[in-house]
């Protein structure tokens, strides 16, 4: 599989088969993603691979809170800006509205819409789970650096025929991750992933989210 091929059939998977990952392809992956590049080389990425009986455990701690706390735990770091403005807020609520619209949840289906959203702390089925973290001193070009280095991951698992779900929302559960996974003080949680083999007959599946055309998003000087 070359790299075009891999773009164009990576998807946020949200359905996953109930088949591990053998931990030598992980180990694989990430071997070769640490290639990815970083402004004056300083790898500003940490990822903890959680597997077995340590992810069932983590995932039954997360659900076991979701019903005192549907909102989790806040987070860190603000996930989408707190005023969205256009065209971006008309993209997030669309493939919102695509998303739930394969599962056949309504709109107004509140209830419905919560128990879709707490199916990614269950990674989605995925039975090997990657969290990403990144040391507070930090800036935003190496927040730039740790999202080329997912991205290489993300990548990589489809040449390995996985598929990658990467996932902020596991940010507002980010004091239980960092306790469970012992993560230091000085490391920040970006965000979860789980991968592992897509389930083809899930309806989520099915969806192929929109790309806005090469001239909305493009300027050519000189040409």
């Amino acid at each position: 599989m070359n790299v075009s091929e891999a773009l164009e059939t990576r998807l946020t998977v949200r359905g996953f088969l109930d088949r591990p990952v053998p931990a030598d392809t992980v180990r694989s992956i990430l071997e070769t993603a640490k290639r990815a590049p970083s402004g004056g080389n300083l790898q500003p990425w940490h990822v903890y691979v959680v597997s077995g009986d340590a992810l069932v455990d983590l995932k039954a701690q997360v659900q076991a809170r979701i019903g005192d706390h549907p909102t989790g735990e806040g987070t860190e770091y603000h996930i989408y800006p707190p005023n969205l403005s256009e065209p971006y807020r008309t993209r997030r609520f669309r493939i919102g509205e695509q998303m739930f619209a394969t599962v056949g949840v309504a709109r107004e289906d509140k209830f419905g819409r919560l128990m879709q959203f707490a199916r990614n702390f269950d990674m989605f089925g995925a039975r090997t789970g990657l969290f990403f973290a990144i040391d507070r001193q930090m800036q935003e070009g190496q927040w730039a650096d740790l999202g080329m280095f997912m991205q290489s991951i993300m990548l990589l698992a489809r040449e390995h025929g996985l598929d990658t779900c990467p996932q902020e929302a596991w940010a507002i559960w980010y004091k239980t991750i960092g306790a469970f996974l012992k993560i230091p003080d000085n490391l920040m949680l970006f965000c979860g992933m789980g991968i592992g083999y897509r389930d083809p007959d899930h309806p989520m599946n099915s969806l192929r989210s929109e790309r806005a055309p090469l001239e909305e998003f493009t300027t050519f000087v000189g040409q």
